[in-house]
């Protein structure tokens, strides 16, 4: 649900997006929730710690980390505690970017215990022994909380592992810690702030530090970008990964629904509710995809994807994928003001002279007079699947109305600056059999299908270009995030289509990603299509941590 085309229709919503322009800041508020652990807005000229340029694991990618413990040179327990010491020094210290709400105390055991598995001979495959972060509404059966940054789930200790966690730790990954979200992943107030919860305050943007990180994956983006991990992994209904992918220089996968299980993740909307990966390249990003993809008998999503996903999405990443292929470009993406169109534009030629034919194309004319019928899908899922989820999660709240009610009794800390407006138009709302639900649910998700089958297809299309979203803006405390500019997630996120994003460069300092959208269960080719035009462009550079722009 794109905040763009609400803004633009006259409705508010908060889940996703901060597509947003370099205009001048708001100055934050002088006062943060006294148990948030927000941390002031920085100020001043560039403020990179001396800790940031000179780590030993800088911008190493999951491949080279794993060639180093092969070789002998480095342990996974020595690389783990390398992440943990510069989450250290900069999470909560230095720039403070607030990414990381804990890190796991079982870490460093953990990595010592696949270490000896190394020892004697037993290598899981390529993610053994590498440290992933993972956003906190994603359960993990262990002493860390699953809270989706809300202070009524404070604490709450999930029964068993998400699945994909489940497949995270047999694939031999290190679960390093929890990162900070966008307070119930940006679902709870027309006025919210990306980036920012009740339980870990306000996440940073780590390239200009009083930029938006957008969300709602806000902390996964910026602690993957600033090098606190190998990868991470975000959750996405509508932008949550690709946007702050795209505001974090990452590369961002939201792949087709039903890909990964949604089993032990808090929810939103059963349609279109994915995780994904957030990482520093295509072939990070292939790597992590495929261990985590599989049936699950607790999404029931997931068996439409029964032998769709690939064993290996390493093996569609070729130098020259784009040759010969046919992409076609949101046409409303060509022109503008905004500082990303001419990055678009260089990417177009880039595109071109990999061997790519571009025609314009136009999905947004079909696709945005849905966006009012997503919103309704979006209330009524989230009422039904939260309802769901606390049940049986043995969390203090058992229903959305408690989660209202304790919102309502703490609200001094729990909405010190936006309410729960979304919450509790939710709330008000019937069951899954209503019959304005299944006619939101037809025009919204059935509306964006048509739609983007019939770009695909009249025009023999590989994928579709578009810029992912503009550079971010400011952080915004008291007026919450700013609607303007282009960005490309809601077609995607409605349909459950696959959406890729990479970055494209950077204006006056700030990333800018290139979306690729594509068929459903076409994440290989897509990652193909992405990789070739990272390689040939190789646009992405770690972040410097740098004070306020000044124009």
């Amino acid at each position: 649900m794109n905040r763009r085309i609400f803004l633009r229709q006259g409705s508010l919503t908060g889940l996703s997006l901060s597509v947003l322009s370099l205009a001048a800041c708001s100055a934050p508020t002088d006062k943060a929730p006294a148990t948030s652990g927000a941390d002031e807005v920085a100020s001043g000229a560039a403020s990179v710690a001396p800790e940031a340029a000179d780590f030993a694991l800088l911008e190493l990618t999951l491949a080279e980390l794993q060639d180093k413990m092969t070789r002998g040179e480095m342990t996974s327990r020595a690389i783990t505690e390398l992440y943990l010491g510069r989450i250290q020094a900069l999470n909560r210290q230095g720039p403070k970017l607030n990414a990381v709400l804990l890190t796991n105390p079982e870490a460093l055991d953990l990595a010592a215990a696949l270490d000896q598995e190394r020892k004697q001979g037993k290598i899981r495959g390529p993610l053994h022994g590498i440290p992933i972060l993972l956003k906190d509404n994603i359960d993990t059966a262990d002493q860390q909380p699953t809270t989706a940054g809300s202070l009524a789930l404070a604490g709450h200790k999930a029964k068993q592992d998400a699945f994909i966690v489940q497949k995270l730790r047999a694939a031999g990954a290190v679960v390093l810690g929890k990162t900070n979200l966008s307070e119930w992943a940006n679902f709870r107030s027309t006025r919210s702030t990306s980036g920012w919860s009740s339980v870990g305050g306000q996440t940073k943007n780590p390239y200009i530090l009083d930029r938006t990180p957008s969300g709602s994956s806000a902390g996964s983006g910026a602690a993957a970008a600033a090098n606190f991990c190998a990868a991470a992994i975000g959750t996405e209904t509508d932008g949550s990964i690709v946007s702050p992918a795209s505001c974090s220089g990452l590369v961002g996968v939201k792949p087709t629904v039903g890909l990964w299980s949604r089993a032990g993740i808090i929810p939103i909307s059963a349609t279109q509710d994915t995780a994904g990966p957030m990482t520093r390249t295509v072939h990070d990003a292939a790597l992590l995809l495929g261990p985590l993809a599989g049936p699950d008998p607790r999404d029931p999503a997931t068996q439409a994807g029964t032998g769709k996903a690939a064993p290996d999405y390493t093996t569609f990443l070729k130098p020259d994928a784009l040759k010969g292929q046919r992409l076609g470009v949101e046409k409303g993406h060509l022109k503008g003001s905004s500082e990303a169109v001419p990055l678009l534009l260089a990417a177009l030629e880039v595109l071109k002279a990999q061997g790519a034919t571009i025609v314009e194309v136009e999905v947004e004319k079909l696709t945005d007079p849905l966006g009012q019928a997503e919103y309704d899908v979006l209330l009524y899922e989230f009422k039904d699947g939260v309802n769901q989820y606390l049940a049986t999660a043995g969390a203090p709240v058992k229903t959305l109305a408690d989660v209202i009610k304790f919102n309502t009794e703490n609200k001094d800390k729990a909405m010190p600056f936006f309410q729960q407006e979304i919450l509790e138009a939710s709330q008000k709302l019937g069951d899954l059999k209503t019959p304005a639900y299944q006619t939101a649910l037809k025009k919204s998700q059935g509306g964006a299908r048509a739609a983007l089958d019939g770009v695909l297809q009249k025009n023999r299309l590989a994928a579709i270009v578009a810029i992912t979203n503009a550079p971010a803006r400011c952080i915004d405390l008291i007026n919450g995030d700013s609607g303007g500019g282009p960005g490309f997630s809601s077609p995607a996120a409605m349909a459950g289509y696959p959406h890729v994003t990479v970055p494209m460069g950077q204006a006056h300092g700030l990333p800018v990603g290139l979306s690729f959208v594509g068929a459903p269960w076409q994440e290989g080719p897509l990652l193909g299509l992405a990789y070739a035009y990272e390689q040939a462009s190789k646009k992405r550079a770690a972040p410097e941590f740098k004070g306020p722009f000044v124009g």
